[in-house]
């Protein structure tokens, strides 16, 4: 069962932006992507908040996240949060392994 996390960064003056393209910047997002079970690690801008920054965050399993939790990068981020004044609003999800029922299936165009 894979799990999403949605991450809001919120903060002043265009930091939680200044943020992922420092994360960007450093490599340290292309670290986490390369690390077993990251399935997803994706910044996107509200369109109606300057001030936030959404992180999509997918993980094959809660021990993949554990093991990304316990690494040296962890610190990195946290500092790199600290630098910018960030706060955060965190949402859960878990994948539906049945996958999209098929009257949902009627209104997506892939």
């Amino acid at each position: 069962m894979a799990i999403t996390v949605n991450i809001y960064y919120s903060g002043k003056n265009g930091n939680a932006r200044k943020f992922a393209q420092e994360m960007i910047a450093t490599g340290t997002v292309s670290s986490i992507r390369a690390e077993d079970g990251n399935i997803r690690y994706e910044y996107f801008y509200p369109m109606d908040d300057p001030e936030t920054v959404l992180l999509i965050d997918s993980w094959k399993d809660q021990h993949s996240i554990d093991v990304h939790h316990a690494s040296p990068m962890m610190s990195q981020i946290t500092m790199l949060r600290e630098k910018y004044d960030l706060h955060m609003r965190v949402e859960r999800y878990l994948s539906d392994e049945a996958g999209i029922p098929a009257v949902d299936k009627a209104f997506i165009k892939e």
